[in-house]
């Protein structure tokens, strides 16, 4: 009866073995519950506000808003140095 269920073919028994370890890596999906992110983005923009790069900046801040499901904030950060707005993101606020 066992005979039926006998995998001899090497190309098969790759395919349940790939299936088997697919099913057995697979993350648990109820240990994904949170959200990410869980709370609202912030968007550094090196130029001053009311710019050209300021307005796409806030264009694409909204449509990001609108995939993530979180509120996207553009923050201005006009500077001589573009490295001034890098230290902020290297840091949890």
């Amino acid at each position: 009866m066992l005979d039926r269920f006998r995998i001899s073919s090497p190309g098969s028994q790759a395919l349940v073995a790939f299936a088997l370890f697919t099913l057995l890596a697979a993350p648990d999906s109820r240990a994904q519950t949170a959200r990410y992110p869980d709370r609202p983005v912030k968007m550094l923009v090196g130029f001053s506000a009311g710019g050209g790069t300021d307005v796409i900046a806030r264009i694409v801040a909204q449509k990001m808003s609108e995939g993530l499901g979180q509120t996207v904030l553009v923050e201005n950060r006009p500077g001589a140095k573009p490295r001034q707005n890098h230290r902020p993101t290297a840091t949890r606020s």
